[in-house]
């Protein structure tokens, strides 16, 4: 469990640059790096559904936070810099250290074939019985995951929600408007 103590010191420096840099789009690329690094310990802990919804719910957060900061940039920054430079190394590390995980986490697969565990034969020899269902899909995520379905479906729900608040254009104001609280 080595890997799981690695990612959380990660996750919680990720958290503390998050909190203490200047910058906004920097801040939002922290936390994404925290919420990715979550989604990999839920593979650890061989919660493969958890996450997935994670990791949708990590990209949609994402791209619209890096889309309602990045608006604010100055994009006239001069070719060939040290942010360019530093960006394109950030890159090719992120992109390193992605493939490794890819990798391990390819290899640590079971052969074609070869149940994961064995609380799938039970469900397909009692589920019938013991639900009443005849489909097993839904005799699975219903009677014997309902509390896992029900936490997926309130994380997507409350995603869905903060992107309708966050893309809202009714109660935007312009830069130069002015609250009647504002003096």
């Amino acid at each position: 469990m080595i890997e799981f103590s690695l990612l959380l010191i990660f996750m919680i420096i990720g958290a503390i640059i998050a909190v203490e840099i200047k910058s906004l789009l920097s801040s939002v690329i922290a936390l994404g790096v925290v919420g990715f690094a979550l989604c990999l310990i839920f593979f650890i802990l061989r919660a493969p559904d958890v996450a997935i919804t994670q990791i949708i719910v990590e990209i949609v957060v994402l791209v619209i936070l890096i889309r309602a900061t990045g608006a604010k940039r100055d994009l006239t920054e001069v070719k060939g810099g040290i942010k360019e430079k530093f960006a394109l190394a950030t890159t090719i590390l992120f992109l390193v250290v992605f493939s490794i995980f890819s990798i391990w986490a390819f290899c640590d697969l079971p052969k074609f074939g070869v149940p994961l565990m064995e609380v799938s034969k039970s469900y397909i020899t009692d589920g019938l019985r013991k639900t009443g269902a005849a489909n097993l899909v839904a005799s699975v995520l219903l009677d014997y995951r309902a509390y896992d379905t029900l936490g997926e479906a309130t994380v997507l729900f409350t995603a869905v929600i903060g992107a309708i608040a966050i893309l809202r254009r009714k109660g935007r104001k312009k830069i130069d408007e002015r609250d009647d609280t504002d003096s």
